[in-house]
């Protein structure tokens, strides 16, 4: 306990160093500025800087660099030391409140949608004060937006910030309406859930596709996989203990609440989960974990894969965004409390949070969109594509409830009896866990099953933030007209009950019966990334977007772009990969493989013996030579499909060529691929096996 205290939170420049290093009116200022957003003068942010140097110098830090989050889902940084020479021929350490607030990337190379040319290079950085500034390898690291020379957003940091003002704003017009005026800002907080796989690094130095891809792209099934479902909260093995050990250090260093470590369903996968914080910061510091967790792994021989579906026919890796919103007093406003029926703040931010779902699926769906990510959703390990709400039998009643007119009494006796005396009787949970459903609440959080493990969790976190301001904003519209408060209230919550239930689903969402039944309802079904994207535009979500504030229309069709090409790209990555590894690999090994049972059956006959001894070798051979020109012949068809899409000019027409042409050839190559791989001896194949990778760590 003492360690954990000692390092917690040390390279991290946080309120308790701030409070301690800066003077008490310059302390004030930023902590206005941080929780009321108020502007800070030039004067406190010369201050800060100075203060935040000296901490860093102390810390051994020699350089500084504006932290930010560009369109391609990681981080990025420019270091620049603190040096600044003298006219003596000596240095100085200087850093000021202008670096502190400003910098100037070269933006040329980031995506950017088309908001700016390529030789339109200049960009900016701009302080964020909500996010701690942090000591990574020597540098001191300071969260920033990042916007072009005009001003658009370039970055995922800004419209999360924009939506957590919306947000606030909304929300606080309903607040007030209760009567609380004591509270000064609601923010959404976030606890994300954090998915991966470790492998041996040797073995993954061996795969062309986990070095390009983040995914194999080849693979037969082995003899075991997760059938047994042994692995799933089973004894951490030493190894990976070990790691999970020093990760766990590194990231309290950072002032990371990372609390809950165990082992995931997949052989060789494993979960991490933080405690809650609020979005951006959450945002921030899941994007350290990422790095973190790769970085950690080579000090232990091994790679960390954060790729939604690294293997096939095995449980992919998500990232479960656990949503909630939070008041400047404490308060959970999704807590329902003792008798949620008479609860109607809660029912009403409930409301808020179904109607926001039910009419933006689509937005919620594209904010998880992604070609690594089409893998995983729908199948048995993962929300399907359509977007649903689980909120549990009890709460459901509620709502039918209150629509129908009629009273309620809940279930008070939650007890839990097992039936055993030495066990102690307890207090089951309002709701089950439906592991199934995309969207849950869990008791006084929703948490979004959909994102996956790679992705930044900006959008899914700005898509919620911002269509739930939206419900908010027309509720508040409409109770401030009213006379009758209480009465309003059980109106609207009773037509929004009736007008969004269809949102809400309490089943299993991996049932045929419920694609039926979620079309007959009229909810969206978008399987893939290239069906969701070009609702991004719809008139309805550029509305919601520019009305409050995330985007401006060019920013949205940016992003719209920037997402398209994502998609296109990593796909002709692994087209490539794919034929790379099939010519130059795969098939010189399956005919070499071919000519060893040619030699063994000619000297089955040198040695005398009838034809009939050789019809083995001859069989195996004949299959093998067959399969191998359906290889061939698929891996041409890829080529020429390659030189077709890349004749396209139009995205959307690139990016469904690649889905609706491209994917089925790469899946007919890689099942004659795996086919082949399960007839050639493992020491003439060519790359490490699923059971290798999967079951040596």
């Amino acid at each position: 306990m003492d360690k954990i205290s000692s390092i917690f939170g040390s390279l991290v420049f946080n309120d308790a160093v701030m409070k301690e290093r800066l003077p008490k009116d310059i302390y004030k200022a930023l902590k206005r500025n941080m929780e009321e957003g108020t502007n800070l003068s030039l004067e406190v942010a010369n201050t800060v800087a100075t203060a935040m140097k000296n901490w860093a110098l102390e810390k051994g830090a020699t350089h500084f660099t504006h932290w930010f989050q560009p369109m391609t889902g990681i981080t990025a940084e420019k270091h620049d030391s603190f040096l600044t020479p003298t006219g003596d021929g000596g240095v100085i350490m200087e850093f000021s409140g202008k670096e502190l607030i400003k910098g100037e990337p070269d933006a040329s190379s980031f995506p950017s949608g088309g908001i700016r040319a390529t030789f339109e290079a200049r960009g900016y950085t701009n302080w964020d004060p909500s996010s701690f500034a942090f000591i990574k390898e020597h540098t001191l690291c300071i969260p920033t937006a990042f916007c072009s020379y005009h001003g658009e957003a370039l970055d995922k940091k800004t419209p999360l910030l924009r939506s957590m003002e919306a947000l606030n704003i909304q929300a606080l017009r309903v607040l007030r309406l209760f009567g609380q005026y004591e509270v000064q800002r609601v923010v959404s907080t976030i606890g994300a859930e954090q998915e991966y796989f470790l492998i041996n690094k040797d073995l993954f130095d061996k795969r062309k596709d986990l070095i390009y891809c983040g995914r194999t792209l080849f693979g037969a099934k082995p003899p075991k996989n997760q059938e047994l479902d042994d692995h799933y909260f089973g004894a951490i093995k030493p190894r990976v203990s070990a790691y999970m050990e020093e990760l766990d250090e590194e990231l309290w260093k950072l002032g990371i609440y990372v609390k809950t470590e165990h082992n995931e369903v997949a052989p060789s996968q494993h979960e991490l989960a933080p405690v809650f914080t609020t979005s951006n910061i959450a945002t921030d510091q899941n994007q350290m974990t990422m790095e973190l967790m790769k970085k950690v792994a080579s000090n232990h021989g091994l790679v960390c894969l954060l790729h939604e579906k690294p293997f096939a026919g095995i449980n992919g890796s998500g990232k479960h965004v656990n949503w909630s919103l939070s008041t400047s007093t404490g308060e959970n406003l999704l807590k329902p409390g003792k008798n949620p029926g008479s609860n109607l703040r809660f029912l009403l931010f409930l409301c808020a949070v179904i109607k926001a779902v039910d009419e933006y699926q689509d937005l919620l769906r594209i904010s998880v969109a992604s070609a690594g990510n089409d893998h995983r959703l729908g199948g048995n390990e993962a929300p399907p594509a359509i977007i649903s709400m689980f909120i549990g039998e009890d709460l459901e009643a509620l709502l039918n409830a209150i629509e129908r007119g009629e009273d309620y009494t809940e279930n008070q006796d939650r007890t839990m009896n097992m039936g055993i005396s030495v066990l102690s009787q307890f207090k089951r949970d309002t709701t089950d866990r439906n592991r199934t459903s995309p969207f849950a609440f869990t008791g006084n959080k929703f948490e979004f099953r959909m994102p996956g493990s790679g992705a930044s969790i900006a959008c899914p976190s700005y898509m919620l933030n911002v269509t739930v301001a939206e419900s908010l904003r027309q509720f508040a519209d409409i109770l401030e007209q009213s006379k009758d408060m209480e009465a309003s209230l059980k109106t609207l919550i009773k037509h929004t009950v009736a007008k969004h239930k269809r949102i809400i689903f309490n089943g299993n969402n991996y049932a045929e019966e419920w694609i039926a039944m979620a079309e007959s309802r009229g909810l969206l079904n978008l399987k893939s990334t290239v069906d969701a994207l070009p609702l991004f535009t719809s008139e309805k979500n550029l509305r919601l977007l520019k009305q409050h504030g995330i985007f401006t229309e060019v920013e949205v069709r940016a992003r719209q772009e920037i997402l398209l090409r994502e998609y296109c790209n990593v796909l002709n990555i692994e087209a490539l990969t794919m034929t790379d590894m099939a010519n130059r690999s795969i098939l010189p090994a399956v005919s070499a493989y071919i000519k060893t049972l040619s030699d063994t059956a000619l000297g089955k006959k040198e040695l005398g013996l009838e034809e009939k001894a050789c019809e083995l070798e001859k069989e195996w051979i004949t299959n093998l030579s067959s399969i191998s020109q359906s290889l061939y012949r698929a891996v041409h068809e890829l080529d020429n499909a390659l030189i077709e899409v890349n004749a396209l000019e139009d995205l959307f027409a690139t990016a469904e060529y690649y889905s609706k042409i491209v994917l089925p050839v790469m899946r007919e190559i890689r099942i004659a691929a795996d086919t082949l791989e399960t007839m050639t001896a493992s020491d003439s194949w060519p790359f490490p096996a699923y059971g290798e990778l999967l079951f040596s760590v």
